[in-house]
């Protein structure tokens, strides 16, 4: 059982000052994550919001136009920052108001900073240009940069005294990870593309006639582009029915939340199963009306009861 273990004492001015500096930047850079959050308790959100702010701070590095071999000096020094937090070395008047924010909320709870770590290991992926043969090999990245950030919200979350099944919850939150991830991967292939990017496992894209690439608005000549979107398509909702089962375990906010952020996450799949080619011609998105419908089905508990529901029928 993993339980959120928050201290009774106030956070001080300084540490209340990183903390909104955190909120500011998941609020400016982060839409569907802060659409989730915003279902939380205000020590929850706090956490979360350190945990985007330095996520995004690395994902900042791998991403910008800084040669290679700063990003890489860049990375290192975003370890340097961990290690720091890690022995307890970051003050409340410390410069960086990530790192403060960050410290304190992994004073407060359980949360697994090592899984920041493994974000790091994925940028680097990135800078080395890696790509993937198969699904199995594409499943380690994922697993660094998205099942990582899983298993880190779930030690912000905690889950309820007497879950069944509770021991399993770390899994479940980064399976679901990995289905955010395999979204966002077909959701930029274009995006990607542009950037010498190429995640889809090379054995998918050979199989649907895909090895070409993706360059322009249309798929490569001969294709099945359809057929390979559809294919990832349901890897992603077997990934997502995973997932889901973490849902019970968490008390009603924390369950809202990831409920919110991940029926956005499938809304965007099902937009893209219909129109497959619309992925090359643009950023597919949810208007914010959708997105607001997503939160407040995610507070009903429709979801929750949904695959609560399912889990009594398989054990009948």
């Amino acid at each position: 059982m993993i339980q959120a273990v928050e201290s009774s004492a106030h956070a001080s001015a300084p540490v209340l000052a990183a903390y909104s500096y955190c909120e500011t930047v998941t609020g400016q850079q982060a839409r569907n994550f802060a659409y989730g959050i915003r279902l939380l308790p205000a020590p929850k959100r706090r956490a979360m919001s350190a945990l985007y702010a330095f996520s995004r701070r690395v994902d900042d590095i791998g991403d910008g136009e800084l040669a290679a071999d700063v990003k890489v000096a860049r990375l290192e020094e975003a370890r340097a920052t961990l290690a720091r937090i890690h022995e307890g070395a970051v003050e409340e008047d410390d410069t960086d108001p990530v790192a403060v924010a960050l410290a304190h909320a992994a004073r407060r709870f359980p949360i697994p900073l090592g899984g920041l770590d493994e974000l790091i290991d994925g940028v680097q992926m990135d800078l080395r240009g890696e790509s993937y043969e198969t699904w199995d090999d594409l499943k380690v990245y994922c697993r660094c940069v998205a099942g990582a950030i899983g298993r880190l919200s779930l030690g912000v979350f905690g889950t309820e005294p007497g879950a069944r099944g509770a021991e399993r919850a770390p899994e479940y939150a980064d399976t679901l990870g990995l289905a955010l991830q395999l979204t966002n991967i077909l959701r930029d292939v274009r995006e990607d593309a542009g950037n010498g990017r190429t995640y889809l496992p090379a054995d998918d894209l050979a199989k649907f006639g895909c090895s070409a690439g993706f360059s322009g608005p249309k798929p490569p000549e001969g294709s099945d582009f359809a057929g390979l979107v559809h294919f990832e398509v349901r890897r992603a909702r077997a990934l997502f029915a995973e997932g889901y089962r973490l849902l019970p375990m968490l008390d009603r906010r924390s369950g809202a939340c990831v409920a919110a952020m991940a029926g956005i996450y499938r809304r965007l799949l099902d937009r893209i199963e219909r129109d497959p080619e619309a992925v090359l011609r643009g950023r597919v998105s949810l208007p914010g009306r959708e997105k607001a419908y997503v939160a407040v089905r995610g507070l009903s508990g429709l979801d929750t009861r949904h695959v609560t529901r399912r889990a009594v029928r398989r054990r009948a």
